[in-house]
């Protein structure tokens, strides 16, 4: 008995030793580690520690002085934002470049990780292609699209020398008086899921190091979309329930497709700022998710913890409340409070040397995945992925397929558009030579409202229809004020309708980002209706055109309206791409991402709880979009009556395009739960597909469900599938089944 003892203990020891030498061989080969163990308390800190570029670049350059401080004596881990415009390839080369210099001649060597918004392109390179907001890639259905367009921006940031883009948006966009509900992938949580996941993955690709890809960062976890106010950075109040089953899904399979940051939620969430909620951050995101890559947080959010929400009484508690909570990099960025107060916790032991480490080994593991440290500085192979005619392509297509056609009524038995090119056209309205209008927040500045800085090539409304239909076609009466319509433009106005054929109106929303977009009311400003209604006086066929971020309610002039067009945002094409549907040289194929309210005081989702049945009136719902052919669908069938456990249910529908022109065609597939133990949505769209058929062609759409499509979160926060009778409907045809529980 003894001698087995011996024996036992002797290999129990063998195997620690064992243990050992492979944890001190990894811990030695792992430069991660060997950084760490190497570094000071100081050094750590800074690593953690964003400031915005402004900090050190004084008079149109970087301060020597102050790029040496911030890099060398106290050196920082990352920079964010431009000097205020947009730079050509080879200023942010040099930029970039002397601040890695800087850098390298710091103790550690660790290079800086540079952080741009880069939300629909590479929002501050001079001459970059943008795309489409993602509320307009969302109308396209087409997954495929978007990470395309993805994959472009990544390249064209790259290109530029920045490795980090703060993108994508994956709140889920219930809130439609919210200032960035053009950022989002619209209401529904399929959407914002699948496509978030699309665009990630064409962001980061398969290796980070490549001068093709570009880390992402999903933001902004979580609850930030639907503020109770409708303002930015705004309190949200969410369901335990309601947060399980709309808004963490997008982010949960952000983390399983990759995604190497994220950022924080400046508001709160029932109570708590997102900052401060280990719960949140460590527990869930961390540690339950597996989020291994880089938390930080959005401009000064950990200052407003004390600042704004009250939850602590100095920016000393705030640091130290925010990064127990789990937050690794501060976006301070204006000065270095959050770098002397963290330093001064450690050595309290109010914030340990593990959470420390941690942060910071997550900072040097984005920066070693992006091959900083392999060659810190902007890779002058990249450059050739820069303003390719491809990219403009891409663009145009991408603005095409988000257009949304709501409205086309009929005159002499003939629908308005599309508009014969031979026509008479009074082009109306403050976003007809807008720029700003079509391209919303972040475009070559934050608010996107400086149009000095567009590049020369880019067209108004007003130009590209010129273009299409030659200018002595065309008239126009614009100026560029949203909120104020002159008596002298009504008076033109009627004057000028007399000789047209048609009056196109061009009405909206100016540029904005962010808090200075707040709004109180989301019917269209006073102004712009009374301009509609003057151009409806005129007894003038009118189309009217909407360049807008966020559904603005027109419900008391739609009557009056024979075709609407709704663009959104559709950035550096989109001009184009509105001329090309007005005038028939593109089929318009787009559906709406968000239900389009009638009424300031009816903003339900098309999947709220079904007793809204009655109550739900928008002006066009949630999927709508109409097209210049017919198409009909027929025989809606499902391959088994009654699907069981863990089986699969095909589901088949025939499409018919009988009408006179080729187009694509948007799927969706709704599910409705018939009973519940939680009152079931009114449907819920639980696949989506897009289709193309030429003219008299018929097609075969197949989809596959299982029991997770049929799906919900319960009141015990359990993801359930009940027993129980089901509806799927599909362009306008439904059809039952059961589900039973083997």
């Amino acid at each position: 008995m003894f001698k087995k003892k011996v024996v036992v203990i002797v290999f129990l020891v063998i195997l620690a030793s064992c243990q050992s030498d492979k944890e001190n061989k990894t811990f030695k080969n792992d430069k991660i580690e060997v950084l760490i163990k190497k570094m000071t308390l100081e050094e750590k800190v800074g690593q953690m520690t964003q400031l915005t570029l402004k900090k050190f670049y004084k008079k149109g350059k970087l301060n020597k002085d102050l790029l040496i401080k911030y890099t060398q004596t106290t050196p920082i881990g990352s920079v964010l934002n431009t000097p205020g415009r947009p730079l050509s390839i080879s200023e942010w080369h040099e930029l970039i470049s002397e601040i890695q210099d800087n850098c390298l001649a710091s103790r550690m060597k660790i290079p800086m990780l540079y952080g741009i918004d880069a939300i629909h392109g590479a929002t501050y390179t001079k001459d970059a292609v943008l795309f489409p907001h993602n509320i307009g890639l969302a109308a396209t259905r087409n997954v495929e699209l978007v990470k395309k367009t993805a994959e472009i921006t990544a390249k064209e940031v790259r290109a530029s020398g920045i490795r980090w883009n703060f993108d994508p948006v994956l709140g889920v966009g219930r809130q439609p008086l919210w200032s960035r509900f053009e950022e989002t992938f619209g209401e529904d949580v399929l959407l914002v899921t699948e496509f978030g996941s699309g665009a990630i993955k064409g962001y980061e690709g398969d290796d980070l190091k490549s001068i093709n890809n570009v880390s992402s960062c999903m933001k902004h976890f979580i609850g930030y979309s639907v503020p109770q106010s409708g303002k930015d950075r705004t309190p949200a109040y969410i369901t335990a329930q309601q947060l399980e089953e709309v808004f963490m899904p997008s982010f949960k399979k952000a983390v399983a497709s990759g995604a190497s940051t994220v950022m924080i939620n400046s508001g709160s969430l029932n109570g708590i700022p997102v900052h401060i909620n280990k719960e949140l951050i460590t527990d869930l995101l961390k540690n339950k998710w597996g989020f291994k890559g880089l938390v930080v947080t959005d401009w000064e959010d950990i200052l407003y913890l004390y600042k704004e929400h009250h939850v602590a009484k100095n920016n000393k508690e705030a640091v130290k409340m925010a990064i127990n909570a789990g937050i690794d990099m501060s976006m301070v960025p204006m000065n270095m409070t959050f770098y002397d107060d963290l330093i001064a916790l450690v050595n309290q032991g109010e914030v340990s040397m593990e959470r420390i480490d941690d942060a910071v080994r997550r900072i040097l593991k984005v920066k070693m995945d992006l091959g900083l440290f392999d060659n810190p500085y902007p890779e002058k192979e990249a450059i050739k992925n820069f303003g390719k005619k491809e990219y403009r392509d891409i663009a145009l297509q991408a603005a095409r397929e988000s257009m949304t056609l709501l409205k086309n009524d009929s005159l002499q038995n003939k629908a308005v558009l599309p508009l014969k090119k031979n026509s008479k056209v009074l082009i109306s309205g403050p976003a007809a030579n807008s720029l700003a209008s079509l391209h919303g927040s972040w475009s070559y500045s934050w608010q996107g409202d400086k149009e000095a800085l567009f590049p020369e090539s880019t067209l108004t409304i007003k130009e590209a229809i010129q273009n299409k239909i030659g200018a002595s076609n065309v008239s126009c009466i614009s100026s560029s004020k949203f909120e104020k319509v002159t008596k002298k433009e009504l008076k033109l106005l009627r004057q000028k309708a007399k000789n047209v054929d048609f009056i196109v109106l061009c009405l909206g929303e100016n540029s904005y980002a962010e808090t200075p977009g707040n709004i109180d009311d989301l019917t269209l400003s006073r102004d712009q209706i009374e301009l509609a209604k003057v151009a409806i006086e005129t007894n003038k066929p009118i189309v009217l055109v909407l360049t807008e971020g966020r559904p603005r309610i027109i419900s008391e002039i739609v009557s009056g309206i024979d075709a609407v067009l709704l663009a959104y945002r559709p950035s550096s094409q989109g001009a184009n791409a509105i001329a090309d549907i007005l005038f028939g040289d593109y089929n318009p194929n787009g559906v709406l991402p968000f239900s389009y309210p009638k009424h300031t005081g009816n903003l339900l989702t098309y999947d709220a709880p079904i007793r809204n049945t009655e109550t739900f009136n928008p002006q066009w719902e949630f999927g709508y979009g109409l097209s210049y052919t017919n198409f009909k669908s027929s025989n809606l069938k499902l391959s088994t009556k009654t699907l069981k456990g863990d089986e699969k249910l095909k589901v088949t529908i025939e499409v018919m395009n009988e009408g006179d022109f080729d187009g694509e065609l948007a799927v969706d597939l709704f599910v409705r739960d018939k009973v519940a133990s939680v009152i079931p949505p009114m449907k819920k769209l639980r696949k989506f597909k897009k289709v193309f058929l030429k003219k008299g062609e018929l097609k075969l759409v197949e989809f596959e469900l299982t029991k997770n499509d049929l799906s919900f979160v319960n009141s015990d926060l359990e993801r359930v599938t009940e027993n129980g009778s089901f509806v799927i409907e599909i362009l306008g045809e439904k059809v039952s089944f059961e589900y039973l529980n083997n």
